[in-house]
């Protein structure tokens, strides 16, 4: 990528389209989100969250949970496929195949959350 009469190569930069940059950024929102709503609930109970509270019966907390989770859930889908990964030898397929659905997950939990900090006028 030469220049006639010039002794440097210029490089072109390669750059993100907005679109792009956009989902990378609810990429990270989700996942940040989700650790963060795990960690408080891990420090308020004593206890990793897990879907396991889904399971407590039909009751007010088990329809509390339900947000929660929903928001929670690439972060405790993560936590359990890297532990079963260690633990029970899971093939890499198997992580793979959680990997992306926890990454696509926190984009959309990710693009919700901006969404509604930019509907509140908190975000341009």
């Amino acid at each position: 990528m030469r220049s006639k009469g010039s002794c440097c190569a210029v490089m072109e930069i390669p750059s993100m389209s907005p679109d792009a940059l956009n989902s990378l950024f609810a990429l990270c929102i989700g996942f940040a989100l989700a650790g963060a709503l795990s960690s408080g609930y891990q420090a308020l109970v004593q206890r990793p969250a897990g879907f396991g509270l889904l399971g407590e019966g039909v009751a007010p907390k088990t329809f509390a949970a339900v947000p929660f989770l929903v928001f929670a859930a690439p972060f405790i889908i993560m936590r359990n496929t890297l532990r079963g990964a260690r633990i029970e030898r899971r093939r890499f397929e198997f992580v793979m195949m959680a990997t992306v659905l926890a990454g696509f997950w926190s984009m959309m939990s990710g693009t919700f959350f901006l969404m509604t900090l930019r509907a509140a006028g908190l975000l341009a």
